[in-house]
C-alpha cells in the first residue's frame, strides 16, 4: 500500500502545480503579449490600438477586462522598416517615439544602422558639413527623418546651403512644428569645438560661435527676418523658414 500512497501524493503535487501555473498566467493590461504571427504585442484597449494604426487580436491577454485585446503594429518607424516592441527587447537600441499604440517603453524598434541617407561630396556638400551631420544622427539615433544641405542659389553669398556648407535636420517627416529638435540643438552648441560649428539654428532662434555663450535655447536670439520685414521673434511664416 505504501507505493500506492506515495504515488497519490505525488499525483496531488503536481496537480497543485500545474494550477498555480495556471493563475500565474493572466496579463496585465499594458503588459507584454504575443500577436498575431508571434508578433510582440502589448494588451491595450481596442481603440488605443486602432486609433494608432494597430491590429489587435483575442484571448492573448487572459485575466483583462473584455475590452483588451493584444496589440501589435509589425511596420512603423522611418520607411515603415521597424516593428513595435518593448524597448528591452529590441536587440538594436534603435528606436524612434510616437509610432506605435501602448506605454511609452514600447518603441518602434529599428534596424541597426538605419537611418538618413547622408548627403554626398558628388552633390556639392563639403565633407566638413557631412561629417557633422554624421555626428549629430550617432548622436540620436532614430531621430534625424531627412537631412538636406546644398541648394542652387543665384547669390551664392545669400546662404551657406548654396556652398555646401550647411545642412538641415528634419526631426518629422511631414516637416511640422516640433519640440523634438530642442535636445538635438542644444547638443549641437554644446559641442560646438567638436563639429567645427559656426552657428546652428532652431525654433525661430539662433545661437552662433562668434557672439554667443553656451546658454539654453529658449535664451537665443531670434534669427533675422528674410523675406518679410519686421518679422516677430524671428517668425518667417513658415515651419522650414523658422527652423522647426
Amino acid at each position: 500500500m505504501l507505493p500506492t500512497l506515495v504515488l497519490t501524493v505525488l499525483h496531488l503535487f503536481l496537480t497543485g502545480g500545474d494550477a498555480s501555473s495556471l493563475l500565474l498566467a493572466r496579463s496585465e493590461v499594458n503588459g507584454a503579449c504575443t500577436g498575431s504571427g508571434g508578433a510582440p504585442g502589448v494588451c491595450i484597449s481596442t481603440s488605443s490600438c486602432i486609433s494608432a494604426g494597430g491590429k489587435y487580436i483575442s484571448g492573448a491577454c487572459p485575466g483583462t477586462p473584455e475590452d483588451i485585446k493584444c496589440c501589435n503594429k509589425t511596420a512603423c518607424g522611418t520607411g515603415n522598416k521597424g516593428n513595435c516592441r518593448f524597448t528591452s527587447s529590441c536587440s538594436s537600441g534603435n528606436t524612434e517615439t510616437n509610432q506605435c499604440p501602448g506605454p511609452a517603453n514600447f518603441k518602434c524598434c529599428m534596424p541597426a544602422g538605419s537611418g538618413p541617407q547622408l548627403p554626398s561630396t558628388s552633390s556639392g556638400c563639403k565633407q566638413k558639413a557631412i561629417d557633422g551631420a554624421k555626428a549629430i544622427v550617432n548622436a540620436f539615433p532614430g531621430k534625424v527623418k531627412e537631412i538636406g544641405c546644398i541648394r542652387n542659389c543665384d547669390d551664392p553669398s545669400s546662404s551657406d546651403h548654396c556652398t555646401g556648407m550647411a545642412t538641415d535636420m528634419m526631426v518629422t517627416e511631414a516637416g511640422g512644428k516640433t519640440i523634438a529638435g530642442e535636445p538635438i540643438a542644444e547638443w549641437v552648441m554644446n559641442h560646438a569645438s567638436d563639429l567645427s560649428l559656426k552657428y546652428v539654428m532652431w525654433g525661430q532662434r539662433i545661437w552662433e560661435v562668434s557672439q554667443d555663450s553656451v546658454k539654453p535655447w529658449s535664451q537665443w536670439r531670434y534669427q533675422q527676418c528674410t523675406v518679410i520685414p519686421n518679422c516677430v521673434k524671428g517668425d518667417r511664416g513658415d515651419n522650414t523658414a523658422n527652423h522647426w
